[in-house]
């Protein structure tokens, strides 16, 4: 199958400035993903429980309590969702402590936006006490809006996230950009109605009418990424 690529900013009819980029957080803005796997065989291992990397993978860019619903379900082990939700964050915020892993060009492409007045807004379904970290390693207002999923009511895949970052921002779904890695984040923007930029990371994302791919946001322009709004 022959994926659709960025389109020639200098050749697109209509070319227009987006209202504001929504950023997903785990395996888009950073490389967290690993940390919470290894968070979650630690669990595992520490209550003699089996897990798999299938499993951990079918975990990716989902609600933390629906994770901690499945985890309890498939490791087998007496704690209750919030528990474990509670366990993995310890787990996943002593490592981001000590090491950030930044997704190659996105702290470039975020200072970028932030130059060029560019409203962006930070749509994670991890909880406020893991973002806080990795915020702290970026200028105050690299984000206008943080939508956190200890903040929402439905989580990704369901839209309300980034319904509530535009409406943060006070844009339209519509005339934003998503910059998204999994297939439940590429679902939540797009059915809320943005254009979704999707650089693939540890799952397959399949095409979609909405949905432009790039192999990295390493070298990414901002007439290219504008270029979404065509």
């Amino acid at each position: 199958m022959v994926r659709r690529r960025m389109a020639d900013p200098t050749s697109a009819p209509g070319r227009r400035v987006p209202a504001a980029v929504l950023w997903d957080m785990d395996g888009t803005l950073v490389d967290t993903e690993p940390y919470w796997i290894a968070s979650e065989f630690a669990l595992a291992e520490r209550l003699g429980a089996q897990w798999s990397r299938e499993h951990a993978l079918t975990l990716v860019g989902r609600d933390l309590l629906v994770a901690g619903r499945y985890i309890r379900e498939h490791m087998g082990i007496d704690l209750t969702p919030e528990e474990i939700v509670e366990d993995l964050l310890d787990g996943v915020v002593e490592r981001v402590r000590l090491r950030v892993p930044w997704r190659p060009g996105a702290v470039d492409l975020l200072a970028m936006l932030h130059e060029a007045g560019m409203p962006c807004a930070l749509v994670t379904m991890s909880y406020q006490r893991f973002v806080a970290p990795i915020l702290e390693h970026l200028p105050p207002e690299t984000f206008r809006a943080v939508v956190t999923g200890d903040r929402i009511r439905m989580g990704k895949p369901h839209p309300e996230p980034y319904l509530t970052a535009a409406a943060a921002l006070g844009v339209h779904p519509e005339d934003c950009v998503a910059i998204e890695d999994s297939v439940t984040g590429v679902t939540s923007a797009e059915t809320a109605g943005c254009r979704v930029l999707v650089v693939p990371n540890h799952v397959a994302v399949p095409e979609g009418p909405r949905r432009v791919f790039r192999d990295t946001l390493a070298g990414l322009t901002l007439d290219e990424l504008y270029a979404l709004c065509a």
